[in-house]
């Protein structure tokens, strides 16, 4: 499928999804050097929900009828997540 400008082939060409995506990883760098006893508590928790964020982009982008109103409601709440998670640690 060749692409045109503006246009986007999948989730994965979104800006948003990519931004994710590399947070997640960044995530999971960070927390590799938290203490042993948070493993399973703390560690687990933020490692799901950062690669929760790419999950529930990828689902919304299958579900989407208005690609606009998807983009622009994906970045919100994305931040907003983001923004409580990086206030935890």
């Amino acid at each position: 499928m060749q692409k045109t400008a503006g246009t986007y082939g999948g989730y994965r060409d979104l800006k948003v999804y990519q931004m994710a995506y590399q947070l997640a990883l960044e995530i999971f760098r960070i927390t590799k050097n938290f203490p042993k006893e948070e493993q399973y508590a703390l560690v687990d928790q933020i490692r799901r929900s950062s690669r929760n964020i790419t999950v529930d982009l990828a689902e919304a982008w299958k579900k989407r009828r208005y690609e606009k109103a998807l983009v622009h409601t994906s970045i919100c709440g994305i931040f907003d997540e983001a923004d409580k998670f990086s206030q935890v640690t």
